[in-house]
């Protein structure tokens, strides 16, 4: 169980409690577009190999996070994957 004090908890709850998540591989979005980043650690997700390029997303592809994180809060958060 993750503790409600973890470093990575800054008011996510706000925007993705409760949310469907699809587990996806990242696409940048434009040219000006090119990373994200994990909703809770920040870690970057991009198409460049260096990168975190596969983890869970909110179905507008807004939010990513990590499969680490997803783990991590998953019952927390009570996600759902799609």
């Amino acid at each position: 169980m993750t503790d409600k004090n973890d470093w990575r908890l800054t008011g996510q709850q706000s925007y993705l409690m409760n949310k469907k998540l699809t587990k996806c591989e990242y696409r940048q979005l434009s040219e000006e577009w090119k990373h994200d980043h994990c909703a809770f650690c920040w870690d970057k997700f991009s198409e460049n190999p260096e990168h975190l390029n596969v983890g869970y997303c909110t179905e507008d592809k807004k939010y990513w996070i990590c499969e680490e994180c997803f783990n991590d809060f998953k019952e927390m958060f009570n996600f759902t994957v799609i």
